[in-house]
This record gives structure tokens, sequence and C-alpha cells, in this order.
């Protein structure tokens, strides 16, 4: 990688600067010739480095290509403006004159391009153009247009909470007192529900983050007054106090860079957000899966050659003086040697190997299954007066917000009040199941706070946030919202670190109260959804069925370096049966360590959640007809005790797999596969599944009993299998 303080090689720029160069920097807003020229030489090999790509792809030796053609001015003056490795920066996938501005080389680009173990941005796992680069303070960007913006604001609040807890600033990554946060998007993007809370969110707080917007005209094949109201984003924003908006033609590079310059310093001063809105241009294609004659006229096409950037600053240049055109011939000339000598090495260099796939789905580093340093279960002390699942989840977090600084707990309803003046006059919020109660009091605003309503934005935030070592650990109210926010958990959350091969990684802690077994909860309280989770790669999940399980399980998904869906049951929170007396502080169960709640030897059932105490029933009556059940309560499910449930079916030889949700394509499909497939020797009897039916819950009491999986289902279903 390059130097992160370089931002461009003025050295190679510099032959072919004519001598009177630095007596004019004055007159181009503080670039000397020499940077002129620099800049000149980026945006150039921006374009044939697009060029390059377009080629081997019709020699199909890469297999994606994604041009940055026309936006070449703004990202240089944004490059010049910013400081590399020292601010942040979200850009997408545009941005590859940024990207070269702040110090990344046209060899990495190619190795990207073809898919390189030595790509540094993804080694091999993203499409080219997908930039990141811990080095530049580049986190791994996705596909997914607009989920950035949440992430930027994420890292700025980042910095911004670390100035109002005393101890936390040389915790979070990176904080300089003025570092800025760059944040780019095309013109489409401002279409995406994110990015306007995103910018919400920025204005609200007065976070310094720069709101970049490209304006090529286009969303693929869709104009902008298409998606657009009034076809000018930059007119819709004028509402956000304290923004401070900008527009430009970005097609020129020293009115781009005299715009990024105020933004900057705008930012730097911490007066709140800035909004940059660059007109520019798009030469080629959105893509070479894109074909944009067929919506675009020719005279439009023909156009904007005026208007491409790289030929006007040539010929700001030379009419300038600070470069003749056969100096500038000569520096194209070694450009265009540069690119193709990166381009032979870049298609000789191997590919990752193919069993690298399995490389960083989860940490290398921190494995919360090691019972060597997550489990002190056994023997543990327990004192004080029983409490409930809600007393010990609340517990374990003041705990654990004592002993890390880098803890914040939010999202809606779980400060006690988020008007401070009034919490001598209330008792205090603390979450709609007040499992946050007193945390804010005791913390403090800055560390535990409300957000908007919107789920992505809490799971966005935090993802920024975790970007630059806090550790957030934030609350959606009830499952059944969660899907606003899904986009994020499944796209972005769970995948970073595998995308970007370890460079990236967001621990975070999402809790989430799940289920029914309460009345009135009906389609939009009621639900679980543990199988739509339990698929996605890099989520761990963790579902408890008492009170001392949800202590040391959530303390162990905290410490834990990778992120935790923590799945509460609503059933759970205050039932009398599973309560506990208080552990230590340092109380630890580990991931995938299944529990025995009782020994049997004639069925298995393998359960998790509400279903635990609902299948012990069960046994109870069932023992009393002579057949013994061993039930096994999994805990987590992302990884879940194979060895637990493989030990017990070569015992009983009959198991049953229960659970809430549906039993169509349930979790309980998996575990059923995978006996089948593993332990088909062993069995005396079909694997048999009870669950949910195929419908949602329903609000009348009785119906809903109907739904839901009882304790009656589960002695049925062992009383079949007995049969056999």
């Amino acid at each position: 990688m390059a130097s992160a303080t370089k931002k461009i090689n003025t050295k190679t720029a510099a032959k072919a600067v004519s001598p009177n160069g630095k007596a004019a920097a004055a007159k181009y807003h503080g670039l000397d010739t020499a940077t002129l020229v620099a800049m000149y030489r980026t945006m150039y090999m921006s374009r044939r480095i697009d060029d390059k790509e377009i080629q081997l792809k019709g020699q199909n030796k890469i297999f994606f290509q994604i041009s940055g053609a026309g936006h070449e001015g703004i990202l240089v003056a944004a490059a010049q403006a910013l400081k590399p490795g020292y601010d942040w920066f979200f850009p997408y996938y545009r941005d590859r004159a940024l990207m070269l501005g702040l110090g990344m080389t046209a060899q990495e680009m190619l190795w990207s391009s073809v898919g390189a173990e030595a790509d540094p941005n993804s080694h091999g796992r993203q499409m080219p153009s997908h930039w990141g680069s811990p080095e530049l303070n580049v986190p791994s960007q996705s596909s997914c247009t607009g989920s950035q913006a949440l992430h930027a604001v994420g890292a700025a609040e980042a910095g911004y909470r670390a100035g109002l807890v005393k101890g936390l600033k040389d915790k979070v990554t990176g904080v300089k007192g003025d570092e800025v946060v760059y944040l780019s998007v095309g013109d489409g993007t401002t279409s995406e529900g994110e990015w306007w809370e995103a910018l919400n969110t920025a204005s609200n707080l007065k976070l310094p983050v720069i709101f970049m917007v490209e304006d090529n005209g286009y969303a693929i094949s869709t104009p902008v007054e298409v998606g657009t109201a009034g076809g000018n984003v930059a007119k819709l924003v004028t509402g956000f106090p304290g923004l401070y908006i900008q527009e430009c033609d970005g097609t020129d590079v020293l009115e781009s860079y005299a715009t990024m310059q105020r933004a900057v310093a705008y930012c730097r001063e911490r007066k709140g957000p800035a909004f940059v809105h660059a007109k520019v241009v798009r030469p080629y294609s959105h893509s070479l899966s894109d074909d944009e004659k067929l919506y675009r006229p020719v005279h439009e096409l023909e156009a904007e050659v005026a208007t491409d950037p790289i030929r006007k600053f040539a010929e700001f240049l030379m009419t300038e003086g600070i470069a003749s055109s056969e100096e500038l011939e000569s520096l194209r000339n070694e450009v265009d040697a540069e690119v193709t000598a990166a381009s032979d090495i870049a298609i000789e260099t191997p590919q990752p190997a193919p069993e690298s796939a399995h490389r960083n789905v989860f940490s290398p580093d921190v494995d919360p299954t090691d019972r060597q340093l997550f489990d002190t279960e056994e023997g543990a002390e327990l004192h004080g007066n029983a409490g409930t699942m809600v007393d010990l989840i609340n517990r374990c977090l003041h705990e654990e917000m004592k002993r890390d600084e880098r803890i914040v707990v939010f999202g809606e309803d779980v400060a006690d009040c988020s008007r401070e003046e009034y919490l001598d006059e209330v008792k205090g919020k603390g979450g709609v199941f007040k499992v946050t109660a007193n945390l804010q009091r005791k913390f403090g605003s800055a560390r535990v706070f409300n957000s908007p309503l919107a789920e992505a934005n809490i799971i966005g935030r935090a993802y920024g946030m975790s970007l630059r070592n806090l550790k957030p650990v934030v609350e959606i109210q009830f499952f059944d919202y969660i899907f606003p926010a899904f986009h994020q958990i499944r796209n972005e959350v769970a995948v970073t670190r595998w995308r970007s091969d370890g460079d990236t990684k967001c621990p975070m802690v999402i809790r989430v109260p799940v289920g029914g077994y309460l009345k009135g909860g009906a389609v939009y309280h009621s639900q679980s959804g543990t199988t739509l989770f339990s698929h996605t790669p890099g989520l761990m999940i963790v579902y408890p069925s008492n009170a001392l399980d949800a202590n040391g399980l959530l303390r162990t998904a905290i410490r834990c370096d990778d992120p935790v869906m923590f799945l509460e049951h609503k059933h759970l929170y205050r039932q009398v049966y599973n309560k506990s007396q208080y552990p230590s502080s340092d109380f630890l169960i580990p991931f995938g360590k299944a529990k025995k709640v009782r020994e049997g030897n004639d069925v298995t059932i393998v359960t998790f959640g509400a279903l635990v105490e609902r299948s012990n029933q069960a046994c109870k009556r069932l023992e009393a007809q002579g057949i013994t059940v061993d039930l096994i309560d999994l805990r987590t499910l992302v990884p879940y005790d194979w060895e637990a449930i493989a030990e017990s079916v070569k015992k009983t030889s009959r198991v049953i797999v229960a659970h809430e949700d549906p039993v169509s394509y349930g979790y309980g499909a998996e575990i059923a596969a995978r006996i089948s497939d593993e332990l088909f020797e062993y069995l005396d009897a079909p694997v048999r599944r009870v669950g949910a039916t195929d419908t949602f819950v329903a609000y009348a009491p009785q119906v809903e009993d109907y739904i839901l999986p009882q304790s009656e289902d589960v002695e049925k279903a062992v009383n079949e299998l007995m049969k056999y």
C-alpha cells in the first residue's frame, strides 16, 4: 500500500511543470503548479485504468467493470482537500480518482480488477472499485448504494462521543479533534431512505460529515428528474439546520477544490455537516452490463465531450502556461506505460486459494466457543435475591458498561429520559420492557441514548461506531420491526469481515425481544424469525431460555469480536420459574455449549427459547408414562452444540426438534437434516419437528394458542415416535 501521508506524486508530475511553479499558488486557491499537474496526472490515470479494465473485460481477463469516468475533477479536488489516514472516507464505486489521490496505486487497483490475492481492497472477494484500505481510513465498502451513509455518520459520531466521555478519547480510533468524515454517493442514491436518515442524524448532532453527491444526471438509465423532485437534490436539503450547502461544477477542478476547501473547513471547525452537490458527466455507460445508447441520444453524449473534466483541465493547464501540450503528452505516455505494466503484472498475479473462502467468516482472534476463556459456568457462586431475566440482563449491562467505557447503548426508548432536566422528576423509561432501566442515570446520556424511530439508523450508526473501536449494544424494540434494518444486518454487518478478508470488522450486540405466548401480540408483536438470521454467515445468534443463561451469554456476546444477535423472549422476561440469583461480573457462558435440562434414554428433544419450558412440562407428563427424555437447550443457534446433539441421539435413537417458528423451512430443518446425514445409522425413527403452523400469529388468544406449539404438541410427537 502506498503511504497514507502522501496524497499526490508531485515528484513525477513536476517533470511537466513550467519553472514559475509556486509563485502562482495564490492564484489557484493555494495550489502550486506542480500540484496542479499532479492532479491532472491522477485524473488521467483514473481514466486510463478504466480503459484498461474495459479492454481486459473484452478479453475475458476480468469479470466486472464500473468506471469513474467524468467524475475525476471533483474527486481529485476532494483528495487534495482532505487528509488520507487522518480523515475517514466512505466512497462509492465511481471514486477511483479519489482513491488514487489518497495514495492507492494503479497496481493495487488492477490487482482488484483481476481478483488477485494481493488486492488490498478485498483480496479477491469484492468486485473492482469497491474500496477498502485500513491505512487510508477507508473501511470496506459494499455495492449497496447509500448504506454507507449511516456508517459515515456512525464513524463521525464515535469521535463526537469520545469528546463527551472522559477517558474515551484514547480508546476511539483516530480521534484528532478535527478529523472529517467524507461520504460520497451518486444522485440516484439520494432516493434511498437510509441516506436521508443519515443526513437527519448528522444535522441533529452537528457531526463533521461531508455529504458529497456526484450528480451525473442518471441513476443507471433513470434521469435525475424522475428520481428527485425538482431534479436538484440540493434544493431539497435546505431545511436541515446547520447544514452547509454548496453546489459546484464538478468538472471544473479549481471550482471543485475551492468548494471542498470551504466544506472541509466548516466540518473541521465542528460547525456541523456539509453538503456538496457536484454536477459531473458520465461519458461511459453505468457499467459494462449497461448500454447507455439504449436510452441516451447521440446529441446528449456529444454535448458532454466538451465538459469532460480531463479535457477541460488539460486545456486550462496549457492556457495558463502551466504545462505545454508536449509536456502533457509526455506525462500521458508515462501514465499509459505505468498502467500497462501494472496490468501485465496483475494478470500474472495468483488469485486466492479456493480454500481461503472460509477465512475470516468470524474473528480469528476471539473465539467465543473457547471454553478455556469463556466458560466460568461450572461452580459459579450466586448471591442475593432471585431476579428475573430482565433483572439479570440489566445487571450484566451495568457491569459490562462499568468494565468497558467503549460500550454505548442506544435504540428506541432505551434511555431513562432524553430530556435530562426531567430525570429528577420522573421514574424513567429504560426500554419498553425496562431492560435498560437506570443505565442512562448511571453512565450518562453520552453512552445511553435514544435513537430516531428508524431501525436501519440504529444498526448503520452502530456499524460506523464499531469501525472506530466503540462497542455498541443496541436494541431493536420488537423483532417484528427489525426488517427495515435487515439490509444493514445482512448486507453490511454480517458480511464486512469476510468481504474485506479481515481488514474491516464491526463487532456489536443487537438485542431483540422476540416471540409470542403473550396475549394480544398478534402479527406485529409476536414473531420469532430465527431462520432468517441464522442462515446468514458472519452473524452469531444467541437465544437464552432463563435468567442466568441470559446473563452469562450476554456477557460473552459483549466481549465477542463479531456481531451477535441476542434474542430475548418476551414471555420469558419475568417468569418466576426461570429466575436466578445473581452471578459475579466474570460469569461467562461460551457459545456453542448446550445445556442438558433433563436426562433420559428414550427420546431426544432439541429446543431453545420458550419451547424449553414447554418441552419440560411435556417431559414431566411423559415420565409418568414411563418415557424418559433427554432435553437439550441449545442456548446458541449459531454456533450450536452438535456434539451434545450427536451424543444424545446415539443414546436415544429418537429425536424431536422443537421451535417457535413455523415448521416449514425453519431452524429445525437444519438440525434434522444434519442428524439424517451424519447419524442415520443410530436412528430408530424419523426425525420429527414441532413448530408453529405456517401462518402468522393471531390476536385472538385461542387462535394464537392453536398457531404456536404447545407442550401437548411436544408430548404427542414423543408418543408417536415411541411407536417405532
